[in-house]
């Protein structure tokens, strides 16, 4: 008992300790977790009609929506959630209740349209603005036109519009090795700035957004030889979707009273984005809201092509001007999309009322409790209103380099071989550490450190949101098993000279950890080319390599020493 009060009170055991609690606290396991957890929500579907969102990409696991009866009947996993989709009908209400809140989803018909080889006559009624007495007046005209017949025919239930998967159990985030989905690869056909990139990567996250799809990993990447790649990882969609949504440059309009009034990648020829002419509008500044929390208003400029300027004038001259508070505005918002889907919209000054003006301002607001969340969210709207009017198509085309398509039933026996693989290895190591020291006062603190390395590695790659697939769980495996060969070359240096313990204990703790900080130094350098290597597709393994070493060499190993210390010397 002595001992134990004197290993629990070391300081270098107390670090160990802290840093393997809040580890723990950011894995947040909880192995009875059920349901199903949703990962993302198609736009105009039944689900998103009904007020399910999709999660943002950086939530973590636990914090995700999960839905745990469907009309009062549990959903404990795929299989009970799928059994009752396939009895849901079209045309009824149901009751979904997740761990936050309860929906009223209704379902819809699934309809399609087939043109049939015959003909028939129809009057449509027409409205043309003509002159009488030198007034301008609104003629009703009834036209008769030859259409084709067609014939709409119900196929069954509509998609309600959800993308879920099993509850998870932990924070840890799992790679698309090992929950299934697609990679692809993208080099820009010509070499481009670092900020044409950045519109690049925030154009390809704006429009896969737009579809609904949340788990998404988009990051730029080089290789050895300076080539500049895009990686895209989207978890839960087939390889021909992710293909079709990245290698097409896409399609941007901007529309007032359906009129199509500039389009992107020609009719907007700048947009500001420097603290000149954007950011918070300094005439409008941040003010309180009636409800007590805070509201700003920003501001930025952009200039459009004279023919587009005119096509705005023609849409807006006839519109009325209606006043809301200390604003007028026209009648008439402006509607922006992107791939045909809304992604924004916005009123209009009333100054730009049939005025061609190539130069204008846009703005908006952003709302929170505090006058610093405001000023926030109203940065973050304004930034993401200049992506989508940057230009609606990518600035330059992209190649596909390469395309994975992982299974997540793959997926999931890799996660199984490697725990087992992980287990018996830690045994395996423990019981030759018996075998070769027979003393359990050895290999028992070696077994708690080598876990204690694992929990404290996943803890950080739970708090940063690191995705774990099998690169990274090749490092967990190299970072542990040098962890072990570590903790050896200190358990020799004590052990040398058993005579020696209480003169020469310092000295030989202070040669085991020359020899583990020159070993550590020299992995470190060996693995910083692996981050930029293939394209950064070995950057999990260099950095899971590279934190499991620090952990070890900084927190684990001087624990390691110090309980030795204790357990050994007399």
């Amino acid at each position: 008992m002595g001992k134990f009060k004197q290993i629990i009170t070391r300081v270098r055991v107390i670090i160990l300790l802290m840093f393997l609690l809040l580890a723990v606290v950011a894995i947040h396991p909880n192995p009875s977790a059920e349901g199903v957890a949703i990962r993302s929500v198609a736009m105009n579907s039944s689900a998103a009609a009904a007020g399910i969102l999709s999660p943002k990409p950086t939530a973590p696991p636990m914090s995700r929506e999960r839905i745990v009866s469907i009309n009062s009947e549990e959903v404990k996993n795929m299989e009970d959630y799928l059994r009752m989709l396939s009895g849901m009908q079209p045309n009824r209400t149901y009751t979904i209740k997740t761990n936050k809140e309860s929906y009223l989803l209704k379902t819809n018909y699934e309809t399609e349209t087939i043109v049939l080889n015959e003909t028939e006559f129809k009057t449509f009624e027409v409205t043309e603005e003509q002159e009488v007495n030198g007034t301008l007046v609104n003629i009703t005209k009834n036209v008769t036109k030859l259409v084709n017949k067609t014939r709409t025919e119900i196929l069954g239930l509509e998609p309600i519009g959800l993308t879920v998967y099993d509850a998870p159990k932990t924070n840890i985030r799992k790679g698309l090795d090992l929950q299934g989905g697609t990679r692809v690869l993208l080099q820009p056909e010509e070499e481009i700035t670092d900020e044409e990139m950045d519109i690049l990567i925030a154009n390809m996250d704006e429009r896969l957004n737009v579809y609904g799809l949340s788990d998404i990993v988009l990051r730029r990447s080089t290789d050895l030889s300076g080539n500049q790649y895009i990686l895209v990882e989207v978890a839960g969609v087939n390889e021909a979707e992710v293909k079709e949504l990245v290698s097409k440059q896409g399609k941007f309009e901007a529309k007032i009273a359906n009129k199509t009034v500039f389009r992107g990648g020609g009719d907007i020829t700048h947009v500001c984005r420097t603290a000149q002419c954007s950011g918070i509008d300094p005439t409008k500044g941040c003010g309180q809201t009636a409800e007590g929390g805070w509201a700003c208003r920003f501001r930025f400029s952009i200039t459009m092509t004279p023919e587009a300027a005119e096509r705005q004038a023609e849409a807006t001259k006839d519109l009325e001007i209606v006043r809301e508070g200390d604003y007028e505005y026209l009648s008439e918002k402006i509607f922006f999309y992107l791939d045909d889907a809304e992604v924004d919209k916005l009123n209009i000054g009333s100054d730009l009322k049939g005025r061609p003006a190539t130069d204008i301002q846009i703005s908006g607001t952003g709302a929170g409790a505090t006058q610093q969340e405001a000023i926030f969210d109203a940065l973050k709207n304004m930034k993401r209103l200049q992506t989508i009017l940057i230009t609606g198509s990518l600035p330059v085309k992209l190649d596909i380099v390469q395309t994975e398509n992982l299974s997540p039933l793959l997926g999931e026996e890799f996660v199984k071989n490697a725990l087992f693989v992980g287990i018996v290895a830690i045994i395996a190591v423990s019981i030759v550490v018996l075998l070769r020291y027979r003393k359990l006062s050895i290999a028992g603190p070696l077994l708690f450190t080598s876990v204690s390395e694992v929990i404290m590695l996943l803890g950080f790659a739970a708090l940063v949101g690191w995705n774990l697939d099998l690169a990274a769980i090749a490092g967990v495996i190299i970072a542990v098993g040098t962890g072990v060969d570590h903790q050896i070359v200190i358990t020799d240096e004590v052990l040398a000279k058993e005579e020696e313990y209480s003169a020469n204990w310092k000295q030989k703790i202070k040669k085991a950890f020359s020899i583990i900080l020159v070993a550590y130094f020299t992995t470190v350098v060996a693995m910083i080319p692996l981050l930029f290597a293939g394209a950064g597709l070995l950057k999990g393994f260099a950095l899971t390599t590279i934190t499991g070493f620090t952990i070890g060499v900084f927190i684990t190993r001087p624990a390691y020493a110090a309980v030795v210390e204790i357990l050994l010397k007399e």
